[in-house]
């Protein structure tokens, strides 16, 4: 019989985990409370009981902590992206897209201190580094949503005069890099889409959609459809 090679988790392993889990979860909630830019690892320490050394032993900075938390939370995100658009066969580009629409709203219903985070207002004095999870995540929603649109619209898509000349250079690097045959009418195409695509979900987790429509979710299958239509025929 095979040996497992699995080594048990030890009890110093499991506390870290707790641990750092506890500290994401209050940090999420501070932005709620008071936005993206009363994240203090301080006041942390002090609803946890710790002193400031013990909690920075597990985020030298708040930045590192953001980092972690965006990041873990844009992974979580693409995760169920990914999943909803390859539960739905890659003969039917339009339907993987309509997919990928509404796993983003259901994404974002059942974690909205998560969308604000990642798609709210920046938070001051914080930029991602480099090759950060944040950076990879980003980059895994990105690319998938231009390569969906890719799919869908085919390469001729766009408006005519659409050129790689509108496009920052930084932003132009990341999507030729995860998609090198990517054209600038796709790529121009992708971003209406993402427009339209996050517009409703952004007023229903910030609380404007509710008011005005009993059924957000309805109304966001009727956009996410008619979108898929647009891009030429008809969803299966």
């Amino acid at each position: 019989m095979p040996v497992s090679t699995d080594q048990p988790v030890s009890r110093r392993e499991r506390l870290r985990v707790e641990t750092t889990r506890e500290i994401t979860t209050i940090a999420l909630r501070q932005m709620a409370a008071d936005g993206p830019g009363a994240i203090s690892l301080r006041g942390i320490a002090r609803e946890m009981g710790m002193t400031a050394r013990a909690i920075y032993s597990y985020f030298a900075t708040r930045d590192d902590l953001i980092t972690a938390l965006i990041g873990e939370t844009a992974a979580s995100l693409a995760d169920s992206l990914e999943s909803a658009r390859d539960a739905v066969p890659g003969a039917d580009p339009r339907g993987r897209l309509i997919a990928w629409g509404t796993a983003l709203r259901e994404w974002a219903v059942a974690n909205p201190e998560g969308f604000r985070l990642v798609y709210g207002d920046s938070i001051p004095g914080y930029q991602a580094p480099g090759g950060s999870p944040v950076e990879r995540a980003a980059r895994r929603i990105c690319g998938g949503l231009n390569r969906l649109v890719a799919a869908c619209a085919g390469a001729g898509a766009g408006h005519e005069e659409a050129g790689w000349a509108a496009f920052p250079a930084e932003y132009l690097a990341k999507i030729r890099d995860e998609v090198p045959d990517l054209s600038p009418r796709v790529a121009e195409l992708a971003l209406r889409v993402w427009g339209r695509m996050h517009g409703l979900v952004a007023l229903e987790i910030h609380g404007h959609l509710r008011p005005v429509h009993g059924d957000p979710a309805a109304l966001y299958r009727a956009e996410m459809t008619e979108l898929a239509e647009s891009l030429g025929g008809r969803a299966s």
